[in-house]
């Protein structure tokens, strides 16, 4: 009913302006004088022909979509439009008029197109003008303390989108008063009216001087290692973070105020997405039954979505614990119900029943993610880590061997590399098991060695995010402890190339990007939160835990390192082991797995030679 009434109204106007147009055009070309004999003669020619020229030039603005156009957003291309529409409909009331063998001046013809255009064009413009007045906060907000004053970071396509998205949503109560772009041409020049002021490094002192309390980085084509750079800098500030999303996060590649998200911390590690090899990853997985051990866990659901994508002709999710199981088979079930999925309740220590499963199902993968992994728990509870981490290992890789299973991927660790820690060490045991294996098997055993993964279960920033929640403190082991971070996909994803890689015995250790201080990523959480670190949530160092160490390596030196085709995974040089060796140290762990934790953690450190507990390195 509206779009109705409006599309008459406009209707109704033009009719008016049309005649207008013609009126004054005569009054120019005359002179102002209406009783000369020209005037009369050819005015009555016009009036004669008043219903058939008007009604011509709102048939050609009827086809050229003069009425459905949404003149609110009214711009470059309805002013073109409105050009061309006046055009044509002159061009048609010339033809008609020397077709009857009536003509007037070729004045008149040229002045009314030019007053079409003035007159019918800016009745449209206006209106999109009047309203943009109307939805400017700054003037019809009553309380303006409560207004939001933005800065926007980018003067390209998205800035522009954002500040008139930010024009005509006057419910969000945000304003944009000033634009800051790194393009020194466009400085002190305008986009959609809003000033461009500064570059980047402007922006702390952009944001004092209009007392922004929110910034948003609208600039999609930006690699993540420029939004980390911007990040910090708006850091510096006082305002709210939010940002465009990356253009391959954007579907359909459309901005708006929809697509508006915070700064998550994955923005601040400053590593572009991982690119795969989807062609070599199917391969080997398509059409094949695939078996994910510890399929429950953070690294092990994601292994299964991103396997699913692959079209396995079978997905077998093994875990001992059945609450997390339960939720990926739900999860599964929902989003991918043409996979073939199943699960199983059991234990990788449990020999009879893992050989039953390889019996039930004879995959063809195995990924292998079972493990404990929490470093001051498994210093309390040694035994538990070599159950699981070592005897677990070895139970899978000798029936992976006896059923001749394609390809094995063990999931590993950094800290396995001169471990300092239980956990490490049983990971770095498991290692050298599946490296043993390799030089007489046919199957293809390989182990991908990445650091800490992004929101885990049990890692620092769901633990942070918990603290913050209550009011704090953060509590940061030491301040100069860092660690390497990677998100889960990104982690998964290159796991599973590294997996269609593998020829046997190879580590493979991902690209983690640098470490990132534990006390600089508990400042950001806490920041990226909305609160001052140290003012509203404080940070307390609490000394480092059992197990801990300072800082994480990805390599042991004797390794080396090699390059491959993929950019992010790099192949650490197979060690020599003594398979005979290496045999009777796990027939001896197995003998003295029920003493104490002292002659447990003694043999780990006989077993592993690069073992050193950390109450020793830093005492």
């Amino acid at each position: 009913m509206i779009k109705a009434t409006r599309m008459f109204f406009l209707l109704f106007l033009d009719i008016i302006l049309i005649n207008i147009s013609y009126t004054i055009s005569f009054l120019i070309r005359f002179e102002f004088n209406p009783g000369s004999t020209g005037f009369q003669a050819f005015f009555n020619i016009y009036m004669e022909n008043i219903f058939v020229i008007t009604g011509i030039k709102v048939l050609v603005f009827f086809l050229f979509g003069m009425y459905n156009s949404l003149w609110k957003y009214a711009g470059i291309e309805e002013l073109t439009k409105t050009v061309a529409a006046s055009f044509v409909s002159t061009a048609a009331v010339i033809f008609y008029l020397v077709f009857i063998q009536k003509n007037l001046p070729r004045s008149i013809y040229i002045m009314t197109f030019v007053l079409d255009i003035f007159m019918i064009g800016g009745v449209r413009l206006s209106y999109r003008f009047l309203r943009g007045i109307k939805n400017n906060p700054l003037l019809f907000i009553k309380d303006k303390q409560y207004i939001c004053k933005a800065m926007i970071i980018g003067a390209g396509d998205a800035g522009s989108v954002i500040i008139k998205e930010l024009r005509n949503h006057r419910e969000l109560n945000s304003v944009p008063v000033v634009v800051v772009d790194d393009d020194k041409t466009k400085l002190k020049k305008r986009i959609s009216g809003v000033p461009i002021e500064g570059t980047r490094f402007d922006i702390e002192q952009l944001a004092d001087k209009y007392a922004i309390d929110e910034i948003i980085i609208a600039i999609p084509s930006a690699s993540r290692k420029q939004i980390k750079e911007i990040v910090k800098l708006c850091n510096k500030t006082d305002a709210k973070l939010k940002i465009v999303p990356g253009l391959y996060e954007l579907i359909d590649e459309k901005v708006s105020i929809n697509t508006l998200r915070n700064v998550n911390i994955e923005d601040l590690l400053g590593r572009e997405p991982v690119q795969v090899n989807l062609e070599e990853i199917s391969e080997y997985l398509n059409n094949k039954i695939v078996m994910v051990t510890g399929g429950g866990g953070s690294i092990g659901s994601e292994l299964c979505r991103q396997i699913a994508m692959y079209e396995p002709k079978k997905l077998i999710a093994l875990d001992i614990y059945e609450n997390n199981i339960f939720e990926i088979q739900n999860e599964m079930r929902q989003e991918n119900p043409n996979i073939d999925f199943e699960v199983v309740i059991a234990s990788v220590r449990d020999s009879l029943r893992i050989r039953e499963v390889f019996v039930k199902y004879a995959p063809h993968v195995v990924f292998h993610a079972a493990a404990h992994k929490h470093v001051p728990l498994m210093e309390m509870d040694p035994k538990e880590a070599v159950k699981n981490n070592i005897f677990g290992t070895n139970i899978l890789v000798d029936l992976a061997d006896d059923f001749g299973i394609e390809k094995f991927v063990l999931i590993s660790t950094d800290k396995a590399v001169n471990p300092c820690n239980v956990m490490g060490a049983t990971k770095r045991a498991a290692e050298m098991i599946l490296q043993a294996k390799s030089k007489t098997s046919k199957t293809q055993f390989s182990a991908v060695r990445f650091g800490n993964v992004l929101g885990s279960n049990g890692s620092v920033i769901p633990i942070f995010r918990k603290q913050i929640e209550n009011g704090g403190p953060v509590t940061v082991t030491h301040p100069d402890v860092t660690r390497y971070f990677m998100t889960i996909p990104e982690a998964v994803q290159l796991v599973i190339q590294a997996g269609a890689m593998a020829d046997g015995g190879e580590i493979f250790i991902l690209d983690m990007g640098q470490p990132v201080k534990i006390i600089e990523l508990a400042e950001n959480i806490i920041k990226l939160s909305g609160y001052k670190p140290y003012e509203d949530i404080d940070i307390q160092i609490i000394g480092l835990r059992p197990g801990e160490k300072l800082y994480e390596e990805l390599l042991l030196k004797e390794e080396g390192i090699q390059e491959t085709i993929h950019n992010k995974i790099y192949i650490g040089k197979p060690l020599e082991i003594d398979n005979q060796l290496l045999i009777d140290q796990l027939e001896e762990l197995s003998e003295i797995i029920d003493k104490d934790n002292k002659t447990i953690k003694e043999f780990l450190q006989k077993m592993i030679p690069t073992y050193i507990p950390n109450e020793k390195l830093y005492s």
